[in-house]
């Protein structure tokens, strides 16, 4: 089983992943939890090098590198966890590509479709939570946590608008997609999450 979580900078998503992991291994379900950029020794190492402020990094470059992420995290974490019928749970994966790279940065979609398709071996996630909250509602949360900002968060305000848009045109186009207002309570968003999955599970006999 693979779920994944989405969304704008500051919408709660890591908060979440942490509450449905713990959820999940209690109730006796072996559980693996990972991030994009991120989730191999290469991954985590080219993620600072991604969200660092001071560099330069043009759109396409930005696209390859994360697709080597994607690379090296499909081949050494994602694709054995699922062959031993583990549940993984993703920060971002394939979706923050076509949101962040494509409708954020302007590259093609076909082009982030095609490298995706051959980067997951056509693997695609059995359901996606698209937490949705304004962007600058999840910029000023992010602002306040008093921890440094990365090169994706001192972006200006319409790039991370577009992001939020680019989302939303995705779940409107995926019915593996369940859209969340991230505007809740965290109590309230975390029950909706855990009612979701356990349909899911049951649904697949899990």
């Amino acid at each position: 089983m693979f779920i994944t979580f989405e969304g704008v900078e500051g919408c709660g998503k890591t908060t979440q992943i942490a509450f449905l992991e713990s959820y999940l291994k209690d109730k006796g379900h072996q559980v693996v939890r990972t991030r994009e950029p991120g989730g191999t020794a290469l991954g985590e190492a080219l993620r600072k090098v991604l969200l660092h402020q001071d560099l330069h990094v043009l759109p396409f470059s930005e696209l390859l590198v994360l697709m080597a992420v994607r690379t090296q995290h499909m081949e050494e974490l994602i694709m054995p966890a699922l062959n031993e019928r583990k549940i993984v749970l993703c920060d971002r994966f394939m979706d923050a590509s076509y949101a962040y790279q494509g409708y954020g940065r302007g590259i093609d979609l076909g082009i982030i479709q095609t490298l995706n398709r051959y980067v997951t071996k056509g693997i695609t996630p059995n359901l996606t939570f698209l937490l949705d909250c304004p962007a600058d509602t999840g910029l000023k949360r992010k602002r306040a946590q008093d921890s440094p900002s990365d090169r994706f968060e001192d972006e200006a305000l319409s790039f991370h608008e577009k992001i939020r848009q680019g989302y939303l045109n995705l779940a409107r186009n995926d019915q593996r997609f369940f859209v969340i207002d991230a505007k809740q309570d965290m109590k309230t968003i975390e029950a909706m999450i855990k009612e979701k999955v356990d349909k899911l599970l049951e649904g697949y006999g899990v």
